[in-house]
């Protein structure tokens, strides 16, 4: 059975007061919850004072971006050692925003796995089809593309520390949300293309989550589908009741 992920994506927003704030309802609510992985990502500027507040408690910390070296001239960068440092445990990457806002590409992207795997952050590596691509009947294509290129180089035993998050990216933010049926045809093909990669054990041990407009009002049913494994949450987890609620699914039971 593997153990439930749910993580909340804050993206551009909230400062540092808020994010002090939505952090502490979040500790203040959430602290008895033991049976399933509870992340946030605020941005990097609110890092080490949400890191603070979540001390202790059972909530984990992550990035939402970095870069693929550790030191050097890269101006404006930063890398997973200074994450590592500042107590994050996870680092999210390839999410649609970026490959599509700053043409990150596979290669990039796979780069910045790696190197965060051995500075000892645990990646959310982030795929998924446009709704042209989806229309065009490409979803699996791409989708292989991206998990191919994404976990290139890795090793079995590095699989153990990565979780993937499939999020359609016209789901997004948009309102819209891939059917259970849906969302469960394409967390299928993705395990189905990591056994193929690796092995039957990597790909029954490997979390995939969904992502895309997930609410309070649909994450039971999400839950509830063989292979979707946790959620990772955009809007929702800015307000904490919403995010709250996400975080205590309860499998199959509608709302």
């Amino acid at each position: 059975m593997r153990r439930s992920f749910i993580a909340g994506n804050w993206k551009l927003n909230l400062t540092n007061a808020e994010s002090r704030e939505l952090a502490s309802q979040l500790v203040t609510n959430l602290s008895d919850v033991n049976d399933r992985d509870i992340v946030i990502a605020p941005v990097f500027t609110s890092l080490t004072i949400v890191a603070e507040v979540i001390k202790n408690s059972p909530i984990q910390l992550a990035a939402q971006n970095c870069y693929s070296q550790t030191t050097g001239a890269f101006t404006g960068e930063v890398s997973p050692i200074l994450l590592k440092d500042v107590g994050c445990n996870y680092v999210i990457l390839g999410h649609s925003e970026r490959r599509q806002l700053m043409n990150e590409t596979d290669t990039f992207i796979n780069e910045k796995l790696l190197k965060a795997l051995d500075t000892g952050l645990s990646p959310i590596l982030c795929i998924g089809e446009t709704l042209q691509e989806r229309e065009n009947n490409q979803m699996l294509d791409v989708l292989g593309r991206q998990v191919k290129g994404g976990l290139d180089n890795l090793t079995a035993a590095q699989l153990t520390d990565v979780v993937i998050a499939y999020e359609p990216i016209w789901a997004i933010g948009t309102g819209k949300t891939a059917t259970n049926e849906q969302a469960q045809e394409a967390h299928s093909f993705i395990r189905g293309l990591v056994r193929e990669m690796f092995n039957q054990d990597v790909a029954d041990k490997i979390r995939i989550l969904y992502g895309g407009s997930v609410k309070p009002n649909n994450v039971d049913g999400l839950m509830a589908q063989a292979d979707i494994d946790g959620a990772l949450v955009g809007g929702a987890s800015l307000k904490a009741e919403d995010f709250i609620r996400i975080v205590r699914f309860e499998r199959g039971k509608a709302k």
